[in-house]
């Protein structure tokens, strides 16, 4: 009887000499010639380029690709053999990028700063990542038409079916073995993207492209690309490690793909968070020591520049080919930060600056033109445990805009008209300094763009008194349950639920019952039916009627389905704007003049025992910024930076 032994199998038989470096594979007979390889990933780097702040308009030494780039640089002269590739979401996510799509526009001949400063890195490829589709299809093509990498996504297809850029592609490199000999290495690229791009960008793409399932393309394309005979296939698939069972469609589907024959390394991103390392500890199949996923070697190196993820790969020459005998996954950081002050690891790299350095200068202007005035300050320290005035600004110009368009259509004109926002800057993976902080005084577009982040458009979707319960339940996820009953500490915030997630519903009022189970899990479904959190929800002082129909002001993306939340699906959108919501923002503090953004307590916590110990975790800054009403008491430093506040919930 013969044992066949696979190379994942022989991989998984490594673990113990991990810690010696290259995990080793099988033990062969006969030898032959030996070939390192490192492969490099950068991802979500999100037009993020010089190490600068622009929302608050100060250097900032955690982000910036012309750092990510001495990373690169130094990666290099470590290894004879090395290719860079990205994993995308390049042209969106910084003022920078919102300068490029909204100011200066791109045209055909035209090179996006982005592309500029990647042109100057000698990248291999990239793939095109779900923000890459937030300016429409025009935009996108524009930006990658002068990119000297091309760009690979397997799962966006055009009306007759092919893929809208190439599915896959064969790299061919002349490398040096550890002899010295040099060998041709043929390497195949796969790229994927989330599918739910057709949700979240529906009005720039319904009719032009369509999604699939990122195994099933997988399926479909790995036998036309494994028929060149690839000596290595690395995919580069957008989308983020998740655990559980595959139901097809996953936004985070990398894990699934891992199972996917033919893969040798993965590249994930889209979650902006750093594989291997602790973020992903107790997924099954995961191994977020060694950066496994069901063996096969993956990396997520962080977003907007702050890592460098690389995979060395040592590789033995076999009669069937190269076969990976040995890997080593890490994912190498810019900075690090030592007792609350971020200390850079790196400096800049000049030529990588340079390529950008002119649209830099006019970002800095675009995002420093006055709008308006506040005679209020605006920040988010608090955000996820109270009413706040960064999130009920959003509120209101959702509020005012949408409902002067109602007001136009008979047949919404009568219904009473909500508003749906949430807290962006609040630091989570952002770090302690991740929050909004606007003073008194004027207001500018960079002030505008730090309340509100993403280009997402103004939606309105008419939903029932029952969904818009609904709605907040799952919103009220964020929150962990406190047992009243313990005095030991009880963190009330999930770290792993997004707080773009926590939609505040302005226009009614109610409590969040903590003690009570969330009905809803991470990913949307109903698992505590007989839980209820939102209690006392009134409508203009009375109880809300379940069955009564109302307008809620939102985004593009909630309305289309993203956060998986009761009523919004898409099919109960009234009405597509045409404006972004930030800009709403601005026309709305134009309009005005002087803004008094003051939260109006709509929603608090039911009443908890004060015996218990519940702590939130902020800015080291938020001391001098308790709300009115708030109960927060210093409690000592927490991780990686941030204040350890405990909360009375007793009233």
């Amino acid at each position: 009887m013969t044992t066949r032994i696979t190379r994942r199998d022989a991989l998984k038989t490594g673990a113990a000499a991990a810690a010696l470096g290259l995990v080793p594979g099988p033990l062969l007979a006969q030898e032959g010639p030996r070939l390192k390889l490192r492969l490099l990933e950068t991802t979500d780097l999100h037009v993020n380029v010089f190490p600068y702040d622009y929302y608050r308009d100060k250097p900032d030494d955690t982000v910036g690709l012309a750092k990510t780039a001495a990373l690169i640089k130094a990666a290099r002269a470590e290894a004879k053999n090395t290719l860079l590739f990205d994993n995308g979401d390049l042209i969106q996510g910084s003022p920078l990028g919102d300068y490029m799509a909204y100011k200066k526009g791109m045209k055909a001949g035209d090179v996006h700063p982005i592309v500029a400063a990647m042109n100057e890195l000698d990248y291999v490829c990239t793939t095109l990542g779900n923000h890459e589709f937030n300016y429409g299809l025009s935009y996108l093509g524009f930006s990658l038409a002068t990119a000297k990498f091309p760009a690979v996504c397997a799962n966006v297809l055009k009306p007759e079916g092919t893929t809208l850029v190439r599915p896959w592609l064969i790299v061919e490199r002349e490398v040096t073995d550890e002899a010295g000999a040099t060998h041709k290495l043929k390497i195949g690229v796969i790229g994927f993207v989330p599918p739910q791009i057709m949700q979240w960008d529906k009005a720039h793409l319904e009719g032009r492209v369509t999604t699939t399932d990122i195994v099933d393309a997988a399926r479909r394309y790995l036998p036309e690309l494994k028929a060149q005979r690839p000596d290595l296939v690395v995919a580069l698939c957008h989308s983020g490690i998740a655990g559980g069972e595959r139901k097809g469609g996953e936004e985070n589907a990398a894990l699934h793909l891992a199972q996917v024959p033919g893969i040798d390394v993965i590249m994930t991103g889209h979650q902006h968070r750093v594989f291997p390392g602790k973020d992903f500890e107790g997924i099954p199949g995961v191994d977020a020591r060694r950066g496994t996923l069901h063996g096969v070697p993956a990396v997520m190196a962080g977003f907007w520049g702050s890592h460098l993820g690389v995979v060395d790969l040592d590789l033995e020459k076999t009669a069937a080919g190269w076969k990976v005998a040995g890997f080593k996954v890490e994912a190498r950081p810019i900075y690090e930060r030592k007792d609350r002050t971020i200390v850079p690891r790196v400096e800049a790299e000049a030529a990588v600056l340079a390529t950008v350095r002119g649209d830099h200068e006019a970002t800095l202007g675009y995002v420093r033109q006055p709008v308006g005035e506040t005679k209020a300050p605006i920040n988010s320290y608090f955000a996820l445990v109270a009413d706040d005035p960064s999130v009920q600004i959003v509120s209101q110009a959702q509020l005012w805009y949408v409902s002067t368009i109602a007001a136009t259509m008979p047949e919404l004109k009568d219904l009473p008209v909500l508003s749906a926002a949430a807290p962006f800057k609040s630091g989570g993976r952002g770090g302690p300094d991740y929050y909004t902080d606007i003073k008194p005084g004027p207001v500018a577009i960079k002030d505008v763009a730090d309340i509100y982040l993403y280009p997402n458009t103004v939606r309105a979707v008419k939903v029932t008194g029952a969904e818009v319960r609904e709605w907040l339940e799952r919103s009220a996820g964020i929150f962990r349950r406190i047992d009243p009953g313990k005095t030991e500490e009880q963190p009330l915030v999930d770290p792993a639920f997004p707080a773009y997630n926590f939609d505040v519903i302005d226009g009614v009022s109610y409590r969040i019952d903590v003690t009570q189970p969330s009905r809803y899990d991470a990913d949307g479904r109903l698992v505590a039916p007989e839980a209820r959190r939102i209690l006392d929800l009134t409508f203009r002082g009375q109880p809300i009627d379940d069955r009564q129909l109302f307008l809620v002001a939102t985004n593009n993306y909630r309305a289309g389905g993203g956060g998986h939340f009761p009523g919004n699906d898409g099919r109960t959108i009234v009405i597509e704007a045409p404006d972004t919501n930030r800009d709403v923002i601005v026309r709305y503090i134009v309009e005005q003049k002087v803004i008094n953004p003051s939260a109006d307590g709509n929603w608090r916590f039911a009443p908890v025992p004060a015996s218990a110990n519940v702590t939130f975790l902020t800015s080291p800054n938020a001391t001098r910024a308790i709300p009115a009403g708030v109960k927060a008491t210093p409690a000592g430093d927490g991780p990686d930076g941030f204040l350890k506040f405990r909360l009375d919930l007793s009233a």
